[in-house]
């Protein structure tokens, strides 16, 4: 039987697509839930402020009458602008194992983004790199922490099957404090101090308290800094406030630092900790009625921490930062009783912060993937 693809307009439909995510995953080894609450702001158009400059659109396929596949098609303003480029995007993917039917989903998604103009489609970008991307290609056998993706192994297949090629891979490592600790020689700390004092650079913890001045001055950091890199697109005001006040709850002060040169701010750290270890234990990602008091009851015992982004201005990049940022940050997590870091997702040509990542005796045990596809 053909395939029937609708684009999922009115409140039930739009439901309906974002709840496949469970029908199809619930039984996926290593699958994290995520809470339901999140899908629905971060694909709801009036709130989340991603589409002030963007649009989407979703698809859903049915086979032999049954809900078969989701697809979302979407523009980026910001990134065409920013990249001049004529680039669209697909991201939300969710198939069962049948080819035709994923061949429908990204013909949509693809018919959908020419009608808007656009000359060639990436993905996935669920919406953007400034949330969750790549589709997962190697490291099935742990799962997910924060804010990375998780998926069936042959969505691989069906991916690539349809044409869409490699534009770019990204690395997740893992770490334990210890291990990263006893990997940091007396040479690297006394190099590390050696550099912060010849140039005059002091570190301090980022203040929840002092929150909105502390995001001003991490979004003119992470945007001078991440300017050069693939799929860059730089935060507006209102998304990494956004992004702050979903973090602001979970962070730890502890971890997040800010390094000053004769006080001007030139780098910053953020690590989290991975509150997928709570996610997992809320199958159905719903707080109510019993979710929200694991939630609430949890956060305190959190082992384990995503490094989730570091920036630092293009100007200092030569000075080894990063490396710094790890190696305080490794110190903290020791101190906290944290037991495992992941630093995530890490361009695979990026090859100072890769080799930094690596030098303190990181495992690469994770690739996502991002593909290209001509219009």
């Amino acid at each position: 039987m053909a395939v029937k693809i609708i684009q999922a307009a009115s409140k039930k439909e739009i439901k309906t697509f974002i709840n496949f995510e469970w029908t199809i995953n619930r039984n996926l080894s290593n699958w994290v839930s995520p809470l339901r609450m999140a899908r629905r702001d971060i694909l709801n158009t009036k709130k989340n402020p991603f589409y002030q400059h963007a649009e989407i659109a979703f698809f859903l396929a049915y086979k032999n009458d049954s809900l078969a596949g989701r697809i979302a098609a979407i523009t980026n303003q910001n990134h065409n602008d920013f990249h001049k480029d004529n680039v669209g995007f697909w991201g939300f993917f969710e198939c069962i194992e049948d080819q035709e039917t994923a061949n429908s989903l990204f013909n949509a998604a693809a018919e959908w983004l020419r009608a808007k103009g656009k000359d060639s489609m990436l993905g996935p970008m669920n919406p953007s790199t400034n949330d969750e991307a790549g589709l997962l290609i190697d490291g099935f056998d742990t799962p997910p922490y924060l804010m990375m993706t998780h998926n069936h192994p042959y969505y691989q297949k069906l991916v690539e099957k349809f044409g869409n090629t490699k534009a770019k891979d990204l690395f997740a490592w893992i770490i334990t404090p210890k291990a990263a600790d006893e990997n940091t020689t007396d040479k690297m700390r006394r190099v590390a101090a050696k550099v912060l004092k010849r140039h005059d650079i002091t570190m301090r913890n980022l203040q929840k308290k002092n929150l909105n001045e502390e995001i001003k001055i991490i979004k003119d950091i992470y945007n001078n800094a991440w300017s050069d890199n693939w799929g860059f697109v730089p935060f507006t005001d209102a998304e990494i406030d956004n992004v702050a006040d979903e973090l602001k709850p979970i962070a730890d002060e502890n971890l997040l630092f800010i390094a000053e040169k004769a006080g001007e701010p030139i780098a910053f750290s953020v690590t989290i900790p991975n509150v997928n270890e709570i996610f997992a234990k809320i199958p159905n990602g719903k707080l109510l009625p019993t979710g929200i008091f694991k939630l609430l009851f949890g956060l305190k015992k959190i082992k384990t921490l995503r490094v989730i982004i570091l920036g630092v201005k293009r100007e200092y990049e030569h000075l080894g930062l990063g490396s710094i940022f790890y190696m305080e940050s490794i110190k903290k997590a020791l101190e906290g009783g944290y037991t495992a870091a992941e630093m995530s997702w890490i361009l695979e040509d990026n090859f100072p912060m890769n080799n930094a990542i690596q030098n303190i005796g990181s495992e690469k045990y994770k690739t996502y993937r991002i593909y290209q596809y001509s219009l």
